[in-house]
């Protein structure tokens, strides 16, 4: 009877020694899974600011650890002078909903107590509570996903901000630009219908001329007995589309000039005077202008630009 006693006491000890183990053997196994799986897994995603504070959902940190949400909750009960207010708090009936419809698929399933969150002084003091080996790598873990996010949202701030002042001195310089193109319009000499140029005035009689064949719209037409390729030069600064049409004095060296020029610009079409003319006009589009000097010999010598009413084709018709 004492020898069935013993080997009766013996074996129960053998069976609760192996359920020590198994059970052993399948946290080990969870905490390794979860460490495992960690690596995988976006705590960042995982952290909420509620309060004000980032915290962690109780149900999340204890998958993190590999644990039951109960023991997690258990482990921090039986060291709540650890845990306080601070470090851990339960969630509000209306901040539990809030958090529900913020999330698709709740991760605590189903309905349940209202949660606990962990802060982050709470998280970090989990390490003292739970002091697996796996359990203080997945903590690690946890704190650098805390420290990872202000500084994820400081250098956003610092790009929104650069952006920002990007921005104000783009509306700085715009603002300077327009100003400065209102003082030049401002100063600058306008076109004005009748212009007197002194002697020596080449560039000015040159820019005024320049100004008026790039105002041209449908075509430009020069009445001059002297012309060179200085006058196929100033009617390339036409805008496309405009026709350009020279009646000028036969001259070798011109119409060569004027092949050359044609071979590469928008033709400009030569019309022989049939007698000889003294005055010299330039038409652009329905405007007409006399011109006190051949355009090649503009600012040479003392000389005048005047805009006159009589309408183009009147003087056309008269060189016929």
């Amino acid at each position: 009877m004492r020898l069935r006693l013993l080997e009766s006491r013996t074996c129960n000890r053998i069976l609760m020694a192996k359920k020590k183990t198994k059970k052993e053997e399948e946290t080990s196994m969870q905490l390794e899974v979860a460490n495992c799986d960690l690596e995988n897994i976006n705590i960042e995603s995982m952290i909420r600011v509620i309060r004000g504070m980032q915290v962690l959902l109780d149900c999340d940190l204890a998958m993190l650890y590999g644990v039951e949400t109960k023991a997690l909750n258990q482990a921090v009960k039986r060291n709540i002078k650890r845990f306080p207010d601070d470090f851990i708090f339960q969630l509000t009936n209306e901040e539990h909903q809030v958090l529900k419809s913020q999330i698709v698929t709740s991760s605590w399933g189903g309905t349940r107590k209202r949660p606990y969150v962990f802060t982050r002084n709470g998280v970090a003091m989990l390490s003292s509570v739970l002091r697996s080996e796996t359990a203080i790598g997945v903590n690690i873990r946890i704190m650098r996903a805390f420290t990872a996010i202000p500084q994820i949202v400081n250098q956003s701030i610092q790009v929104i901000e650069r952006i920002v002042n990007i921005e104000q001195h783009q509306q700085e310089t715009d603002g300077k630009i327009e100003f400065i193109l209102d003082r030049i319009e401002e100063i600058s000499p306008k076109r004005l219908p009748e212009q007197i140029f002194p002697t020596g005035c080449v560039w000015d009689a040159w820019t005024y001329v320049s100004d008026l064949v790039r105002s041209a719209q449908k075509r430009i037409i020069l009445i001059d007995n002297f012309v060179d390729d200085r006058v196929l030069s100033m009617l390339t600064k036409r805008t496309d589309g405009v026709s350009a049409t020279i009646h000028t004095r036969y001259n070798e060296q011109f119409l060569i000039d004027l092949k050359k020029h044609n071979a590469q610009y928008p033709e400009i079409q030569f019309v022989q005077l049939s007698h000889r003319n003294h005055d010299r006009f330039l038409i652009i589009d329905d405007k007409v202008y006399f011109l006190g000097t051949s355009l090649k010999d503009m600012g040479i010598g003392l000389c005048a630009v005047s805009e006159m009413s009589v309408a183009p084709e009147a003087i056309l018709r008269l060189l016929k």
